[in-house]
């Protein structure tokens, strides 16, 4: 059986793909891989990478998309970035373009902010924190 590398894309819906787009590229640093138009068949997409092999794909529908949180009360999906100084760089970005977005919270291996993209999708974005060392242990 072949080894998974990981995620290729997750699928989201918005009724205004451009102002969707331009939130990922500009607050939260994704790129614009492709888009398509729409078809008589098939609606209008685009698909921005989000760092490494992983991209969002954005489907363009007439029905508001679901913006609820996840049964732990979080997000259910999020974005990483690097370092500590990194996610209070894109709360703080995403604070002065006039959208919403939570504190920056603690979490056993991770710093992580919620913030809610046009159309009021919650998206976590994390950070790892450096693990340390386990303390060794001395043989009997």
């Amino acid at each position: 059986m072949p080894d998974l590398f990981g995620i290729n894309h997750l699928t989201v819906s918005t009724s205004d793909l451009d102002r969707l787009v331009a939130y990922y590229e500009e607050l939260l640093g994704a790129r614009l891989a492709f888009e398509r138009p729409a078809t008589s068949t098939d609606p209008r997409i685009a698909v921005v990478d989000v760092g490494g092999d992983d991209h969002l794909m954005i489907v363009e529908t007439a029905a508001a998309p679901h913006t609820d949180l996840d049964p732990l009360g979080r997000a259910g999906w999020g974005l990483r970035v690097g370092t500590y100084a990194q996610l209070h760089e894109v709360r703080e970005r995403v604070l002065r373009a006039g959208w919403p977005v939570g504190e920056i919270e603690t979490l056993p291996t991770q710093w992580t902010v919620t913030v809610r993209d046009p159309d009021g999708r919650p998206v976590d974005v994390r950070a790892h924190r450096p693990r340390t060392a386990p303390s060794p242990t001395v043989p009997d």
